[in-house]
């Protein structure tokens, strides 16, 4: 049995789509469809009726390739605009055992005690301790014997505004939301290990026009930001500083772009406005100007970093990912830069399907997205659509409650009403009826008897 998936990455600089099968086995990839990314400026849509163009033509590619293309699709949305809380709640448990529907009711409490703004709308709500009684830092609760229940949860928020956009442009081309998942959320699914979610980890996604940081510790995410600079900003430093078209520049930009040591090699390139003078410009003058770049955008990462106060806690240290991690000897730079943390570049799990292309880390987010539609996120969470999601038992459909099935449920129903055999219920009523037809002549033989006496 097998469940159709489909993932849409809206990104700065590309829109990637993914069609995918879940299967017992796992994902099986069977098409995909890459368009340059119009409308959308600093991860936010600026234009969606370009944006409908570009989903569209990403769309056609991966249904040429699939044969087919699902109905509804889990995308993505970047940082920008969003707003993250702490919130915790608690609860008493009536049962004393803490079941799905314990867990829902305070993970719901928490999201209300939070003072979320009327403009924003909420994406991820996701707990990182849950506290039974008085124990503290318990990594599930779930069929634990407690009268109380605690919870401190990360949410995530975004621009209703921005949602709402991002949203049109995905309907317009013809395809239903079935969920909008960050996009820093989904590349850290994708790409990390059990091992480093243990350890705590931040997760950088450095895609062409953004930066996604999502610090994750324990059992989710404690911290995410957002930067909107990209590996398109070393294109257009590159532009201004040799005088050449931006298409030139991205070419050298892949070619020649390196944070190594510099070379003194001379290169002959046009100058813009005149495809026919060529001028030379020493390699040197491009690796100070990736360096600066990068280094630049390093460092504002670092700080933001230092601000989450959760740096002691990332064990595993820095995984970089996205298209801008392909500049040679980033690694060595992020290094020096994060204080010698240890780094690692990261390409998303390999799944199946004949599609090399896709192990790729600017198609991280992408993956990240199948993932979670396949039940990669966090054993509980909140998502877009106010539902909670688990991986305990099937997700049901409801408003928000979710019981807690017993498996011996019927049978302790049916052992405190025991079965009355036909003949017992037929006896009974038998006796029923006549107990009611002697208190029925009674009450005439009385009556004749007062009348009698009366005439």
């Amino acid at each position: 049995m097998s469940r159709p998936l489909l993932a849409i990455d809206i990104g700065s600089s590309k829109i990637s789509v993914v069609i995918a099968e879940e299967k017992n086995d796992g994902i099986h990839i069977i098409g995909s469809g890459v368009a340059k990314s119009q409308g959308v400026r600093k991860g936010t849509i600026t234009n969606i009726e370009q944006t409908t163009r570009s989903i569209r033509q990403a769309l056609g590619d991966a249904k040429r390739i699939a044969g087919t293309i699902p109905s509804r699709a889990i995308i993505s949305i970047s940082g920008a605009y969003t707003r993250s809380i702490n919130s915790s709640g608690i609860v008493n448990v009536p049962q004393q055992e803490i079941g799905i529907k314990e867990i829902n009711r305070v993970m719901q409490t928490a999201l209300y005690n939070a003072n979320i703004p009327n403009e924003y709308e909420v994406l991820h709500v996701l707990p990182y301790n849950f506290k039974v009684d008085e124990q503290e830092f318990i990594e599930d609760p779930y069929g634990m014997n407690a009268s109380r229940l605690e919870v401190d949860t990360h949410i995530i928020t975004t621009q209703k505004s921005n949602l709402s956009n991002l949203k049109k442009a995905v309907k317009s081309a013809g395809i239903e939301i079935e969920n909008v998942v960050l996009a820093g959320y989904a590349s850290a699914i994708s790409v990390l290990n059990d091992d480093e979610k243990e350890l705590g980890v931040c997760v950088i996604d450095m895609g062409g026009a953004t930066c996604e940081l999502v610090v994750h510790s324990g059992n989710s995410i404690r911290f995410n930001t957002f930067l909107a600079v990209g590996s398109n900003h070393i294109t257009n430093d590159l532009s201004m500083a040799l005088h050449t078209p931006l298409s030139v520049a991205e070419k050298i930009k892949l070619e020649y772009g390196s944070l190594r040591a510099p070379s003194n090699d001379l290169i002959e390139i046009p100058v813009i406005g005149d495809d026919n003078e060529n001028h030379e410009i020493s390699l040197e003058i491009v690796y100070n100007v990736i360096q600066a770049r990068v280094q630049e955008t390093l460092m504002i990462l670092a700080k933001e970093l230092q601000k989450s106060n959760l740096r002691d806690q990332i064990g595993a240290g820095i995984v970089l990912t996205g298209g801008m991690t392909k500049l040679d000897g980033i690694r060595e730079l992020a290094m020096a830069i994060f204080d010698n943390m240890p780094v690692r570049i990261a390409k998303p799990r390999p799944v199946e399907g004949d599609f090399e292309a896709l192990n790729d880390p600017a198609f991280a987010t992408a993956i990240g997205l199948l993932e979670y539609g396949a039940g990669g996120y966090t054993q509980y969470e909140i998502d877009s659509n106010r539902k909670m999601i688990h991986k305990k038992e099937p997700i049901t459909a409801g408003e928000g409650e979710l019981p807690t099935v017993h498996p011996h449920a019927d049978r302790e129903e049916k052992k405190e009403q025991p079965l009355t055999p036909p003949d017992a219920k037929q006896t009974l009523a038998d006796r029923v009826a006549e107990e009611n037809k002697e208190t029925f002549g009674q009450k005439i033989k009385k009556m004749w008897h007062w009348m009698t006496q009366i005439f």
